[in-house]
């Protein structure tokens, strides 16, 4: 499935939760990097808007479909992919990385919220070592020293996977960064991931999630916020539809 925008093509080329699991593992054995990035209606709304997003977005190596419209977009193709969210990768990823013996870094959301993620994914995964958390502070530059300083941190404390916790589009420039000035590490942007974890927020429940409601759980709990972003979602599917049709 690829989406198109102006001179920018981006492909979710992984195709499910088996293939992506594959992908990291060999990619953590052989400590070589990468930038995981996952697909939703709001990031194409972005993209549409934000040539540096579609730079960063680019040099992702591995893109999923995080959201059931992507799904539905992605089966009108006849280019099929299974939904990954992002939020649900943490624990496997996480598990994929104490098996190859290397250490997680958690950049993002905040200092409390980090250090209960981590004793989360501690508990939940034995031999795991976080051995770098780091909640920037307010207007965090992922391009700027500062964000430079990270990524040389990481390499001195030997980290092989680094879940990003920014939202979308800082997480997925700052993996970009990342991928020229840490290639040996794996770049994982996860949104909530870390929140979910820590207890920061609360995930839709599950029967939600399997009739594809979370977004309205979300929009429910932070109306103002995110109620002009969900319409502005929906404002570019009839486009996106005519797009996947294209690709028949």
């Amino acid at each position: 499935m690829q989406f198109r925008f102006e001179t920018t093509t981006i492909t979710v080329n992984i195709p499910d939760k088996p293939t992506l699991l594959a992908t990291v593992a060999q990619r953590l054995a052989a400590r070589q990097g990468f930038a995981l990035a996952t697909i939703n209606l709001d990031h194409l709304v972005k993209l549409r808007a934000n040539p540096g997003f579609r730079a960063a977005y680019a040099v992702q190596d591995l893109v999923v479909a995080d959201g059931n419209p992507i799904v539905w977009l992605s089966r009108l193709a006849r280019k099929p992919v299974s939904l990954v969210p992002g939020s649900d990768m943490v624990l496997p990823l996480a598990r994929l990385a104490a098996e190859a013996g290397v250490g997680v870094a958690l950049v993002g959301s905040t200092d409390a919220a980090l250090e209960a993620a981590a004793a989360h994914l501690m508990q939940q995964v034995p031999n795991l070592i976080v051995t770098l958390r780091h909640a920037p502070p307010m207007g965090f530059d992922p391009e700027s020293p500062a964000s430079d300083a990270i990524f040389r941190e990481m390499a001195a404390r030997k980290v092989g996977l680094c879940f990003i916790a920014l939202s979308a589009p800082k997480q997925e420039i700052f993996a970009a960064r990342g991928r020229r000035l840490a290639p040996k590490i794996g770049f994982a942007s996860i949104g909530a991931g870390l929140d979910f974890l820590s207890g920061d927020q609360t995930r839709a429940p599950f029967w939600m999630r399997k009739l594809a409601l979370e977004w309205l759980w979300r929009a429910l709990s932070s109306p103002r916020r995110l109620i002009p972003r969900y319409a502005a979602c929906f404002a570019i599917l009839p486009a996106e539809v005519r797009n996947a049709l294209d690709q028949r």
